[in-house]
């Protein structure tokens, strides 16, 4: 089987192919976010800062595992952090988001796209349905009583 096809079915799974390289996780943004538990952890961050406590209760996930994440996102600046006394508090820098936000938005067109097709689907089969119940209704109703 070409390691192509390897490489995509076990991508997933943790398995690469050995002979393409692999950019580190803390080369850029881009790699960082890569992996779907730093986003989880990133959408949790982005509406205030949390101590890695809460982020380790409210995702579920083993507090050295977070903090692992968490060095990543550090790392190449998606994240900072403040102590407050004993406490380090994380928080997303919407300044390092930025590139991530500016290239996915070049596909929202795109997106844009796709969402007004399904809608016009959805609308035009909405429409077909009420007039085929509307010419059921006119089936049913018979206006003479007495059955002529």
């Amino acid at each position: 089987m070409p390691c192509s096809i390897l490489c995509l079915t076990y991508s997933f799974m943790g398995i690469y192919c050995s002979s393409m390289p692999r950019a580190a996780t803390t080369s850029d943004a881009f790699n960082a976010v890569a992996e779907p538990r730093r986003r989880e952890i990133l959408n949790f961050l982005a509406l205030q800062e949390r101590p890695v406590g809460d982020i380790v209760d409210s995702l579920n996930l083993e507090q050295p595992s977070v903090s692992k994440h968490l060095r990543v996102l550090r790392e190449v600046g998606l994240v900072s952090v403040r102590r407050d006394g004993r406490r380090m508090l994380y928080r997303t820098n919407g300044e390092a988001i930025r590139p991530l936000y500016e290239w996915t938005s070049t596909f929202e067109r795109f997106w844009r796209h796709q969402l007004n097709r399904i809608k016009e689907r959805a609308e035009a089969k909405e429409e077909r349905s009420k007039q085929n119940h509307n010419s059921r209704k006119g089936e049913d109703h018979d206006p003479d009583p007495s059955g002529n």
